[in-house]
């Protein structure tokens, strides 16, 4: 394929999108540095699991109630802006934790009370984000964009972690000096972009009904909500990677550098997965790969709760990011290409509970059964659990495991 052919180099010509694309760069390069740093900061302070657990639970409960709102605003108001005052008050949240880091910590509570902070600005930047770019390319390019998209963000999982483990090696206040830099770029590069912030219902009132008509629209489209529940439980129950420190600390012995390491791997299989899937899209038996995906995942978070040795940890959790990459690739072609424009901010709303429960509520079960029955025996249930959920879900919606194309739908 030559250059001037190639969907790839086409829509990186767009400029808009291409702002977009290195403003998520910089903020999700940013959020997956702090994400190390919170988690061996807090696990460190404490040195109990449950409090892993607290950290996603206070992004959560703000994420959850103000989710749904924030997808009517994204339908109703500018997206560009939206999204720019997002990322600013998650460079707020990372100056809180500089602030904290410098003056010193004896208690996890600061911490999760800036992480509450950080879930609000999650809640709003979610469904924005997931509106916005449909709008950023021409419909022929959006499954190459969110390929593309996809495989910069798992690139992200990758370098982030393993750039935040190693910088914590300097101290906590160098990581989080760096987060607020990297913020600050991406606040500047979203207030550029010049078009796409409009949507179809730009400037609707507020109300109830407008508000629940994205959640009535997933309820109605069966494929659409089996596809973003299976995501839901699964992660739910599969959510092995909120353990990580306590396996770099106890288990693999490895520290903060190798935490990193153990945070980028699931970021590695997704980056290689996305390249694959940017280059041959899934265009057949749609269905069939997402479910494979999720057994992906749930096999391999068993040989990862199993494991006593570092590269097969690292191995598992490769296989884990390429299981995951392939069932959010699928999903959100499959939500975006079925939602009108006029209630694309409401649907990724409603995708984003699932999304956001799937996370945070999961980091939250995980720390908890791993308080209840111990580490190990946590993520092995996790992985199990997942596993009966992909087989469930196949019964339940027998129509998703039937799709063929996304036109078909």
């Amino acid at each position: 394929m030559s250059r001037s052919t190639d969907p790839r180099l086409a829509v990186l010509r767009n400029p808009d999108f291409a702002r977009y694309l290195s403003a998520r760069l910089l903020s999700s390069l940013a959020v997956q540095i702090q994400t190390v740093a919170v988690g061996w900061q807090v696990y460190a302070l404490t040195h109990d699991p449950l409090d892993l657990g607290i950290i996603g639970l206070s992004q959560f409960l703000p994420f959850i109630v103000l989710i749904l709102p924030a997808g009517h605003l994204a339908d109703t108001r500018d997206r560009r802006r939206i999204l720019a005052g997002c990322f600013a008050l998650m460079w707020l949240c990372a100056a809180l934790l500089l602030t904290l880091a410098w003056r010193g910590l004896d208690s996890a509570w600061p911490v999760f009370g800036v992480m509450v902070l950080f879930g609000v600005a999650r809640a709003f930047a979610m469904p924005t984000g997931q509106a916005l770019l449909p709008n950023l390319v021409e419909r022929e390019q959006f499954g190459t964009a969110v390929a593309v998209n996809s495989s910069l963000w798992q690139a992200t999982t990758i370098a982030g972690p393993a750039l935040g483990g190693f910088l914590y090696l300097a101290g906590a206040k160098i990581v989080y000096a760096t987060v607020v830099g990297l913020l600050a770029g991406s606040v500047l590069l979203l207030l550029t972009i010049r078009r796409g912030g409009e949507s179809a219902t730009q400037g609707g009132a507020f109300d109830r009904e407008a508000v629940l008509s994205g959640l009535r629209f997933v309820w109605r489209r069966r494929p659409v909500l089996g596809a973003i529940s299976l995501d839901l439980f699964a992660v739910l129950f599969g959510g092995a990677t909120a353990l990580l420190p306590v396996y770099a600390a106890d288990i693999l012995h490895v520290g903060p550098s190798g935490l990193g390491w153990l945070r980028a791997a699931p970021g590695v299989g997704a980056a290689l997965c996305g390249i694959v899937l940017s280059a041959a899209p899934v265009t057949r038996r749609v269905g069939k790969w997402m479910f494979g995906g999720v057994a992906v995942y749930g096999i391999a978070t068993l040989v990862f709760g199993s494991s006593r040795s570092f590269w097969l940890s690292l191995g598992a959790l490769t296989a884990m990011g390429a299981g995951d990459m392939v069932s959010v690739y699928i999903r959100h072609l499959l939500v975006q290409l079925e939602t009108p424009d006029e209630i694309r901010g409401r649907v990724s709303a409603v995708n984003a509970v699932f999304i956001g429960a799937s996370n945070e509520l999961g980091e939250f079960e995980s720390g908890l059964t791993a308080a209840w029955f111990g580490v190990v025996p946590a993520v092995l249930l996790g992985g199990g659990a997942t596993l009966l959920v992909a087989a469930g879900w196949a019964r339940l919606f027998p129509e998703l495991w039937r799709v063929d194309r996304f036109e078909s739908l």
